[in-house]
């Protein structure tokens, strides 16, 4: 597992995710750890290397 920092998007505090490097190109939502509300995550790896990462607010 990998574990990256980055700042919610409405709340804005530091938080982590776990990410798995086996998959290659993840698409999920998580509830941020702090405020709860649902942020969309866009993941890439190539090997074991983070190329991308998005965390990004959902309209509702």
């Amino acid at each position: 597992m990998y574990e990256h920092f980055f700042q919610c998007p409405y709340c804005w505090e530091e938080i982590s995710v776990l990410l798995d490097p086996s998959v290659h190109r993840q698409t999920y939502i998580e509830d941020c750890e702090v405020c709860c509300r649902p942020i969309e995550f866009q993941v890439a790896f190539e090997g074991n290397e983070l190329i991308e990462f998005q965390a990004s607010d959902i309209e509702q």
